[in-house]
């Protein structure tokens, strides 16, 4: 199956922005992998503007598109994306998106002007829609859930730029972190593209070695949820 123009567009400007990249590489939980993604790198003007609009698209085009009020960036790199991809929701579809809202928290809370961890909309009585990069152990995102329930919103999906579709390292061998996620809060959660994406995507530009390794690395370590 044809991957969306979006996607393709998405996968071109993190290759050719070094977003996304093909190689070795150690990860966090020891694992080496032969891919390595980073939204940090989308930072010059051209590939900014490719990862946004990818990322109003996967919302647009989701289950999400109409259920939240506010979207939310936890902290760090969640900020920047909460609130040029509203911009880019609002430029896309502004009678939709026009009253919706962005937030983002602190990750200490300011105890002088106007106080407290949360930055932007209130979040009291209403539905968020969690935006980040990735999803590594989940930790970060039970960390924005608890601040956003907390502050009396309701979460009601995660949306990131990439699932790796890889089982937890001390997990059941079957669950990745995102369907632990799902599965605990009962919520969506999309991505832009998946590792399977990747695959698809890159074939005929990536060498075939490359993608072999790909391949293997997904039979390894491939989440079946």
């Amino acid at each position: 199956m044809s991957l969306p123009e979006y996607k393709k567009d998405f996968l071109k400007a993190a290759l050719e922005g070094g977003a996304l990249r093909f190689g070795s590489f150690e990860l966090k939980s020891k694992r080496i992998s032969p891919y390595f993604f980073n939204a940090g790198d989308f930072y010059k003007g051209k590939l900014h503007k490719a990862i946004m609009d990818a990322y109003a698209q996967t919302i647009a085009t989701s289950e999400l598109a109409d259920g939240f009020d506010v979207i939310f960036g936890p902290a760090y790199k969640g900020i920047p994306l909460a609130a040029t991809v509203f911009y880019a929701l609002v430029n896309m579809d502004g009678a939709k998106y026009g009253e919706a809202a962005y937030s983002f928290d602190r990750k200490e809370a300011k105890d002088h002007g106007e106080g407290g961890s949360i930055v932007g909309s209130p979040l009291k009585d209403k539905r968020v829609l969690i935006i980040d990069d990735v999803v590594s152990a989940g930790t970060a995102k039970r960390e924005a859930i608890d601040k956003i329930r907390a502050a009396g919103g309701t979460v009601v999906g995660i949306v990131v730029a990439l699932d790796r579709q890889e089982t937890l390292p001390e997990g059941d061998g079957k669950t990745s972190a995102i369907g632990q996620l799902r599965k605990e809060y009962q919520i969506p959660i999309i991505s832009i593209v998946k590792l399977d994406d990747i695959i698809d995507g890159m074939k005929g530009v990536i060498s075939d070695g490359d993608i072999r390794s790909i391949e293997e690395y997904r039979a390894k370590y491939g989440a079946s949820d």
